[in-house]
């Protein structure tokens, strides 16, 4: 929590304000109980109307003090409360963007998710409920002790035993609670999950006719959830009783004895009634605790779930020692390379050594698993080699300014990614500040200008989300557009041409042969490879062979068997 509330420095000044008028309302609730036993003992018993006037009149006053308090205090409480809630969504976002893919995998999407809208929703409602409430309700029940003491201290001390056993029974349930609420968190991330992965995959869902499976896998998860949180309110819905019952003991032992005592002269009508008074508010702040336990146990939960991302180790790689330098053939080597992934005890890439010079066009080919898109993250340093050493131009990226690294690479995903907006939008998210000309002719390198000018919006058409609205193929040029007006020196294209049909694939790789750029193509196309100035083929995470498509067919058996394979599968 200490984390989390951190994040109120910024507005002290209004949380201060807010406890004030809080108190302005507390010190108003205390005293007229205390007001209520002057106008029945001097007033009312003496039958003088003056006095119940005028005590009358000095109530009244307090009250609208109270009540203008109380408003300007809820302002200033949704104020603090909704700031600090967006400086931590902020925050966390932000360090999320910071991860490296090692820590970035360590927390599930869904988990993020829930712990950037439900975790900080539920911070803010604690934050805001302190600031109005939750610190008003103890001091009210401190303060009517207080009070009731001032009043008669005899009958005082049945609640000064009473409550200090509430007040510990109610710390040990808010204890407990806190635990079964952050099972809760849990349960709604995997709710979460489980709808995340059946929106994003509702095509296939329906093309595989799995719609029951998939309702019976969401319905498992919700009653998982459900049932944890009836367990959590369970446990906090005792404490009201339990409350109620000890509460009205004592004011019923209050009555008893304060009857006998009234009747002795020991106490007065008024004192007695301001005694039962200050009970009903203690019983309605103590009340008001079942709530707190229950908002402050979630909070707690939250808080150390969103303080789990706020105190991860970014990882993320740090910029080199040496002065930035510009990239310039964009020749890139590889020294013994071996990785593996984070948490995995097997290699995906094993001592990989091979040279692509600056302007080459190099296609990567292997079986699925042998470690093509590994070997295409470890150059942008998306993930650091285990052993081993990336060169470009001849310098360890290690040193290098990994802004100007990746600022000076075009990076095609093997899964094109397109963001909700326009067609113009998603091609210069790859420059920022991008002009129009410049937005069409990454375009038309793209082999995707036509297409665009044939919809009816042309380049302002919307994409509906992951571009929907869109084929596997105009997906893929859209994605290879926007890497290419960046004009990157390193262009690195993952199975991005998959989609493509022959003869427009020929003509990008035609307008690549025009760029002054290093291109690395994954692909499993023999077609594709011809095209290149050289290959390197996989296996297993090793590399077993490198050349040109004459070479590869003379001098390796697994390339040969791999054409073979194709040039049947196209006669």
């Amino acid at each position: 929590m200490r984390k989390v509330f951190s994040f109120m420095k910024p507005y002290r000044l209004a949380a201060f304000v807010a406890l004030l008028l809080m108190l302005i309302e507390l010190g108003v609730e205390l005293v007229q109980p205390f007001l209520i036993s002057r106008i029945i003992d001097d007033g009312i018993m003496e039958g003088d109307l003056s006095v119940v006037l005028q005590w009358g009149g000095v109530m009244v006053g307090l009250s609208l003090v109270a009540f203008t308090a109380g408003i300007i205090n809820s302002f200033y409480a949704a104020h603090v409360s909704q700031s600090t809630g967006h400086d931590i969504r902020k925050a966390i976002y932000t360090k999320v963007q910071s991860f490296s893919f090692s820590t970035f995998s360590l927390f599930p999407t869904s988990s993020l998710v829930t712990r950037m809208t439900n975790d900080i929703t539920q911070l803010q409602n604690v934050i805001f409920m302190c600031l109005r409430i939750m610190l008003r309700a103890p001091l009210l029940v401190l303060g009517s002790i207080t009070m009731i003491f001032i009043v008669n201290a005899q009958l005082g001390i049945i609640f000064a035993i009473t409550v200090p056993i509430l007040l510990i029974f109610l710390i040990g349930v808010m204890k407990k609670a806190g635990s079964l609420f952050k099972i809760v968190q849990e349960r709604l991330d995997k709710v979460n999950n489980v709808m995340y992965e059946s929106l994003a995959g509702i095509r296939v869902i329906k093309a595989f006719l799995r719609r029951t499976h998939e309702i019976n896998r969401f319905i498992h998860a919700s009653d998982e959830l459900r049932a944890k949180v009836i367990k959590a309110l369970r446990l906090t819905e005792i404490a009201m009783p339990v409350i109620l019952l000890l509460i009205n003991g004592s004011v019923l032992f209050v009555l008893w004895y304060g009857t006998i005592e009234v009747n002795a002269g020991g106490a007065t009508v008024g004192e007695v009634v301001a005694i039962v008074n200050y009970a009903a508010r203690m019983t309605g702040a103590l009340s008001i605790f079942t709530m707190i336990i229950m908002m402050f146990s979630r909070a707690r939960a939250s808080a150390s779930r969103v303080a789990e991302v706020l105190e991860s180790e970014k990882n993320e790689v740090e910029t080199g020692k040496d002065e930035p330098t510009e990239i310039g053939r964009g020749e890139i080597e590889f020294q013994q390379v071996s990785f593996r992934y984070p948490e995995s005890r097997d290699s995906v890439l094993e001592n990989l050594s091979f040279v692509i010079k600056g302007g080459e066009k190099a296609a990567i080919l292997g079986a699925t698993g042998s470690g093509k898109t590994s070997l295409f993250q470890l150059i942008p340093r998306l993930y650091e080699p285990e052993q081993g050493s990336v060169l470009i131009d001849g310098k360890d990226i290690r040193q290098m300014d990994s802004s100007l690294l990746r600022n000076n690479i075009g990076y095609v995903p093997q899964e094109a990614l397109l963001f909700t907006g326009t067609i113009k939008e998603n091609i210069a998210w790859g420059k920022e500040n991008a002009s129009l000309e410049e937005i069409k002719e990454a375009a038309r390198k793209a082999q995707i200008h036509e297409t665009i000018l044939s919809l009816p919006h042309q380049y302002d058409t919307i994409l509906g989300q992951k571009g929907v609205n869109l084929s596997g193929g105009q997906k893929q040029r859209l994605s290879i557009a926007r890497a290419l007006i960046r004009k990157p020196r390193i262009l690195l294209l993952d199975d991005s041409t998959s989609a493509l049909d022959v003869k427009t694939e020929m003509k990008l790789l035609q307008e690549l042969d025009d760029l002054s750029c290093t291109v690395l193509m994954i692909t499993q196309k023999i077609s594709t490879t011809m095209e290149a100035d050289t290959i390197l083929l996989l296996d297993e995470g090793q590399l077993t062979a490198k050349g040109t498509h004459e070479e590869l067919m003379s001098m390796s058996s697994l390339y040969y068997r791999i054409n073979k394979s194709q040039a049947g599968k196209e006669a």
